[in-house]
């Protein structure tokens, strides 16, 4: 799936189809789901609708289905190249700052 393709609202849709699969392949009820995750059964069907819902809404409700291992391939660690490494030697950047062009 080409998910830059897809507006917002159809990502959360999407989110929520599988979510919700997720939660039937693992014999939960919305209830059961939302008792373990301690969000609202409300809350639990919002996100199977495709609603928009607030992060900590959503990451207990990963956590019971196991899926936020997953969340590295979403947003894996930068980490630091070879080269900026022996650059900074040591030194932990404290800010960013831009060179002036001169007009």
């Amino acid at each position: 799936m080409n998910w830059n393709s897809l507006s917002d609202l159809a990502i959360v849709q999407e989110i929520g189809k599988r979510l919700k699969e997720y939660r039937i392949k693992k014999r939960l009820t919305q209830q059961e789901l939302a008792e373990q995750a301690s969000v609202s059964v409300f809350s639990v069907a919002q996100i199977e609708r495709g609603k928009a819902v607030s992060m900590t809404t959503l990451l207990p409700i990963l956590r019971v289905l196991r899926l936020l291992d997953n969340l590295e391939l979403l947003l894996p660690d930068i980490g630091i190249s070879p080269v900026q490494l022996l650059k900074l030697k040591g030194k932990n950047p404290k800010r960013v700052r831009r060179k002036k062009t001169k007009e």
